[in-house]
């Protein structure tokens, strides 16, 4: 299930244009693989603050047994890893030092993991009622995904890290493998089978996704400068070789001053716009009307592409329609 999308920012950087880019492929293949996935749940584009830190997370996987984190690494040309774990890139036959998307992942690792362990009593159960659960015995597992245009020279890498480099067109299935999921979520009969990782069950889940979605920093808000898990890249390595994507990233960025600024629910049976109660049930969310009492679906078209390929969203008390096709959120006025 996807939880949360990539939001795409405006910039005349190379860079980050091309950064974006390879962010998108990796949503588009996460997507693909596990948008109707009951265990497990993915989220694009995570900034947090916990301990005096920023993490910025590009994709996160929350499953059954853990957490996944996906760094996504634009490459052009050839990327080398050393025995020593130390990466060089090349262009047109120049090579340059770069900062290890593997140790970047890391830290964010540690400070989502941080974070967690902090708010265990309020996500976590207690065993009979008496003793708290904690994130111990949870699978705390990272991986990058480098642009599918990229040659990886292996020759000399640690194999640990080998396992964790994956092209984007491959990164489900690396990910499958990572999270060996059963064929259906675990129950209370779980303890009878030989799998006996320690596992979340769907309260716990829920509790953690929308902490989640809750801490995240939106683009829009204004936030103090702290010390950041992102480690920097030097700009200049950056040149005509990724501008070539400019032209396609500029256009999905480009602000669209025709988007639909809000739905405005009515009923289905009297049409009133007021006095209608947000409700959810077995079939989504809906607004029951407190003039007639009749249920209205939230759930609509999208009123950009028309597809019906939609879900509604809840963040707090906020409701938004989010296409899966043009990948458009609607906010949804009650």
């Amino acid at each position: 299930m996807i939880l949360k999308d990539k939001i795409l920012t405006t910039s005349n950087s190379a860079k980050i244009q091309a950064g974006q880019k390879q962010e998108l492929d990796v949503a588009f293949y996460l997507r693909r693989a596990f948008k109707d996935h009951p265990q497990v749940f993915v989220f694009n584009d995570l900034k947090f603050k916990h301990n005096d830190e920023t993490a910025q997370i590009d994709h996160l996987i929350v499953y059954t047994y853990g957490f996944i984190l996906i760094e996504s690494k634009s490459i052009t040309g050839e990327v080398t890893i050393n025995e020593h774990q130390e990466w060089s890139r090349s262009y047109r036959g120049n090579w340059q030092g770069m900062p290890s998307p593997i140790k970047q992942v890391e830290l964010q690792l540690a400070v989502l993991k941080s974070l967690l362990r902090a708010n265990a009593p309020l996500l976590l159960p207690k065993i009979f009622g008496k003793l708290q659960q904690g994130f111990g015995g949870r699978e705390w597992q990272s991986v990058c995904a480098i642009s599918s245009n990229a040659i990886i020279n292996r020759d000399h890498t640690p194999k640990a890290t080998q396992e964790r480099l994956v092209k984007s067109e491959f990164i489900a299935d690396k990910l499958l493998q990572m999270m060996k999921l059963p064929a259906s979520a675990p129950n209370a009969l779980h303890f009878l089978s030989t799998n006996v990782r320690p596992w979340f069950n769907e309260e716990s889940l829920g509790k953690i996704c929308q902490f989640i979605l809750e801490k995240n920093i939106s683009l829009n808000l204004q936030e103090p400068s702290y010390v950041s898990a992102k480690i920097s890249e030097s700009e200049s390595f950056y040149d005509e070789a990724l501008i070539a994507t400019k032209q396609t990233i500029t256009e999905q960025v480009k602000p669209k001053s025709d988007l639909i600024k809000e739905i405005t629910l009515a009923c289905k049976q009297c049409n009133s716009a007021t006095n209608l109660l947000p409700l959810s049930g077995r079939y989504g969310y809906f607004v029951k009307c407190g003039n007639c009492s009749a249920n209205t679906p939230m759930k609509s078209p999208c009123p950009e592409c028309s597809s019906t390929n939609t879900k509604t969203s809840k963040r707090k008390e906020n409701y938004s329609l989010v296409c899966k096709d043009c990948e458009i959120s609607t906010p949804i006025k009650l």
